[in-house]
């Protein structure tokens, strides 16, 4: 039986998103997209600016003249590519991120499921220390290790051993946070279920849990390597000297003097790093997590060892 045309105007009008009115909070406020825009736009002006610069034919940073990448790759001694002292820095630099990628990662992985199973008395504040150095300011944080290199481990003293720890320490917590949260998203079931079949417990680790961790391993990774690429603070206190000089101490110290664009050109760089480890994170989990709501525990764990095989 058809719908009158009362009915039918009726269903349109619910089917309408609402407008934004003072008298309805549930309605959808499109003037705040307007806002959004304009606080995005704003906070890319100043870094487009800089990347554009990087890309400046003169040697001025105020005036635009050009276009050149003899900034990145030219044969003078200014260049990216062409000064020692920024080759130097940028490869210390992917050292300790990526030396701080394969540390934290599995570390802050078994943490994660430590505390995720660790039920009874000291298991909160465990999970409160764990997470301290998210909420720590890292100024007060560098200052911390920095003494504590200096004084109580002075056999390991400052250098790039301990730019390394620094950058681990720190880092696990977001291993942490990234982990814990995939590990109440796949939920208990699975483990459970695994036991059930006759999986042992290593097994279960090992064939069951860690491969729907996958995702979570992966992000973990490259988010680190975003985190420790990007610090500055915790390297230039650990620092021994040029070098152990990361990209973020290079540019500093010469934003200080009399800057040239080459030293625009190497942040593009870190920016360009960046970018792209996030980017990658980001496929990757939702590459690994595609079509994950359907299906129950044993059918996921079915698929993987399918896929594992023995």
């Amino acid at each position: 039986m058809s719908a009158t045309p009362t009915e039918q105007a009726v269903t349109t009008q619910q089917t309408r998103s609402p407008r934004f009115s003072l008298g309805n909070p549930w309605s959808k406020p499109r003037w705040l997209t307007g806002v959004t825009w304009v606080y995005i736009l704003w906070s890319l002006l100043p870094v487009l600016l800089a990347i554009r610069v990087a890309f400046n034919e003169g040697r001025s940073r105020t005036s635009i003249d050009g276009w050149s990448l003899k900034w990145f790759f030219g044969d003078n001694s200014f260049s990216v590519f062409g000064d020692p002292a920024l080759q130097d820095a940028l490869t210390h630099s992917l050292l300790l991120a990526g030396l701080a990628m394969l540390i934290a990662t599995p570390l802050g992985i078994m943490l994660a499921i430590g505390l995720q199973r660790w039920r009874g008395r000291g298991s909160g504040p465990a999970n409160v220390v764990a997470l301290l150095p998210l909420v720590t300011p890292e100024l007060v944080f560098a200052v911390g290790l920095f003494l504590l290199f200096t004084t109580l481990l002075s056999t390991i003293g400052l250098g790039t051993t301990a730019q390394v720890i620094g950058h681990v320490t720190f880092s696990m917590s977001f291993v942490v946070v990234i982990v814990r949260g995939r590990l109440v998203t796949v939920g208990p079931d699975v483990e459970e279920a695994a036991a059930d079949l006759g999986a042992p417990p290593l097994a279960v680790i090992w064939r069951v849990l860690l491969p729907l961790l996958a995702p979570a391993i992966a992000a973990s990774l490259l988010i680190v390597f975003a985190l420790s690429i990007d610090d500055f603070v915790v390297s230039q206190y650990l620092a021994s000297g040029a070098e152990t000089a990361t990209v973020p101490m290079r540019i500093y110290a010469q934003a200080r003097g009399a800057p040239l664009p080459s030293v625009n050109a190497l942040a593009t760089l870190m920016l360009l790093f960046t970018l792209l480890a996030l980017v990658l994170a980001y496929v990757v989990f939702r590459f690994m997590t595609r079509g994950e709501k359907r299906g129950s525990a044993i059918e996921q764990i079915a698929s993987i060892d399918s896929g594992g095989g023995r």
